[in-house]
C-alpha cells in the first residue's frame, strides 16, 4: 500500500504551476492563531484582509507597470495580478484581531474564542 502522498509527489510539484501562488504558515501559539502569508514585492496599500460569516479573506492585487509592458521578455517569472487566499476561522471579535505587514510578509493573529461549545451525543439508531 502506498502512502496517501507518495514520495516522488514533491519532485513533480516543483516542476508543475499547481501550487498556493501565496505561500501561507498557519499556526497557533499560547491561544492565538497565527497566519503568516508570504507577499513578496507588495506594497501595504495593495492588501485587503476581511472578515466574513467566520471566512478570513486575503486579497492583494500587483499591477504591470507600463515600463515592463514595453520589453520583449524571454522569460517571466515575477507575479503579476490578483491573489486570494480564504481560511475559516469561526466566529471572532473581530476587534480582537489583528494585521501587520512588514519586509513581504502579512502577519494575522487571531485570539481564539473562549466560549465553551454545547455538546450533544446523537444516539445511533
Amino acid at each position: 500500500m502506498l502512502p496517501s502522498k507518495f514520495y516522488l509527489d514533491s519532485i513533480f510539484d516543483d516542476f508543475m504551476d499547481t501550487k498556493e501562488p501565496m505561500k501561507c504558515d498557519i499556526y497557533e501559539k499560547d491561544g492565538i492563531v497565527h497566519i503568516e502569508a508570504d507577499m513578496p514585492g507588495m506594497k501595504k496599500e495593495d492588501i485587503k484582509v476581511e472578515l466574513n460569516d467566520g471566512y478570513l479573506t486575503i486579497g492583494a492585487t500587483k499591477e504591470e507597470n507600463n515600463e515592463e509592458k514595453d520589453k520583449n521578455f524571454i522569460k517571466k517569472e515575477r507575479f503579476y495580478g490578483k491573489l486570494e487566499r480564504k481560511f475559516y476561522i469561526g466566529d471572532v471579535n473581530e476587534d480582537e484581531v489583528n494585521a501587520e505587514f512588514t519586509d513581504g510578509v502579512l502577519k494575522i493573529q487571531v485570539p481564539k474564542e473562549d466560549k465553551e461549545r454545547n455538546k450533544k451525543t446523537i444516539d445511533v439508531k
